[in-house]
């Protein structure tokens, strides 16, 4: 069996010697790649993200307050996100969950997400 011309896209394998010892190592192609992205094929989608943040950005504008926007979507996207995995809670059980301290059915579902927005916020944090 004979081994194919190597994919230059791929990387290409090295030997290397450190310490003593024989390195193997994958070393990636050269940036930019080749062939080069076609970015003028993808301006139709860059305009239509560029359209939907623009009304994003409008409708924050008309919010009495923004953080109530960003605190239910750092809710929001962790219960769809869970629903995946089979977990059963809504948005509204984590609200009530998170602020009168109501459980919902199953309540082992609503404390999964109820971490899943601590891990997330917890991360956020570190990250500024």
């Amino acid at each position: 069996m004979t081994d194919a011309a190597p994919n230059p896209r791929l990387g290409r394998h090295i030997e290397t010697p450190s310490a003593g010892e024989t390195i193997r190592a994958i070393v990636p192609p050269a940036l930019p790649p080749g062939p080069p992205i076609d970015v003028l094929a993808l301006l139709d989608r860059l305009s239509l993200a560029e359209r939907a943040l623009g009304s994003l950005d409008g409708i924050t504008m008309l919010l009495p307050r923004q953080e109530l926007f960003l605190y239910m979507y750092v809710r929001k996207e962790p219960v769809l996100s869970s629903r995946i995995e089979g977990t059963q809670s809504t948005l509204s059980d984590l609200l009530r969950f998170q602020t009168e301290g109501q459980a919902g059915v199953p309540l082992e579902d609503i404390r999964e997400v109820s971490n899943y927005v601590d891990a997330r916020t917890a991360s956020a944090k570190r990250t500024r």
